[in-house]
């Protein structure tokens, strides 16, 4: 597990650019939130984890926040720093978290948007605890495909998932906002983090056919299919939006913002 959970982390890197692009980054009032749950004013120290093209590390920057932003790929790396080249309190270190040692002074937030997943269960928790001062915050984001939108076509899309894709579950179908699980396991096991808040945003955006097929080819499980499946899929997808769906479907996405404060 820990193994597949490093090499599908990395294939974000092969198209930084694609990445950047197409994923649909995160809502305003999330940054806001944040920003109030934290008591975070203009100068605050915060560690981004797992930056990406920098779709989380801009909004903090435009908030006045000091960002430390580590980063695994260099592409991805590379993107951000270019996005944040205007904010001259922003640094981007291309590095592993788990590898990647803690400055001296303590940060008044930890942030990970779309990334937490990815990092080494054994040492998140304790390391983000590590890097915050006592009352800094630990604000994980999390972004969910849920039900809603163009829910015929997330029903009938499962066809060409169990045609081409051998991991998909048989009967697939995409569960509703409320019924996706919190989550607070890990800070609260921790005994390192008060008891954890959550927020919730829920947005649809729409796509012609060219742009989702983009954007499923900006994930992992995507990616990783061999060429002959991966091609199958997309050619199947894209003939069901054509063929049924006018060439326009919409996705429902639900943003959750889960925060800890360190104790």
């Amino acid at each position: 597990m820990a193994d597949e959970r490093t090499s599908l982390r990395a294939v974000f890197d092969e198209d930084a650019e694609l990445y950047d692009r197409v994923r649909p980054g995160y809502p305003g009032a999330l940054f806001d939130d944040l920003a109030a749950l934290g008591d975070l004013g203009a100068g605050a120290r915060v560690l981004e984890i797992g930056c990406g093209t920098g779709q989380a590390t801009v909004p903090l920057a435009e908030r006045g926040l000091r960002v430390t932003a580590v980063e695994l790929g260099p592409s991805m790396a590379e993107v951000a720093r270019r996005r944040l080249s205007a904010f001259p309190s922003v640094e981007v270190v291309t590095a592993a978290f788990e590898d990647w040692p803690l400055p001296g002074e303590p940060y008044d937030a930890v942030v990970s948007a779309t990334a937490f997943h990815w990092i080494d269960p054994a040492v998140r928790v304790a390391k983000c605890a590590d890097a915050l001062r006592p009352g800094g915050v630990l604000a994980v984001v999390s972004t969910h495909h849920v039900y809603g939108g163009s829910r015929a076509f997330f029903a009938d899309v499962q066809e060409c998932y169990e045609r081409f894709d051998p991991a998909t579950p048989p009967g697939l179908r995409l569960r509703p906002a409320a019924a996706i699980p919190t989550g607070s396991e890990e800070t609260d096991r921790s005994g390192r983090f008060g008891p954890a808040r959550f927020h919730r945003y829920e947005r649809e955006l729409p796509y012609t056919t060219a742009e989702y097929l983009d954007l499923l080819l900006s994930y992992s499980n995507h990616r990783t299919l061999s060429a002959e499946r991966r091609e199958g899929l997309l050619a199947c997808i894209g003939a069901l939006i054509d063929g049924r769906y006018g060439g326009r479907i919409t996705k429902r996405y639900m943003t959750q913002l889960h925060t800890a404060r360190r104790l």
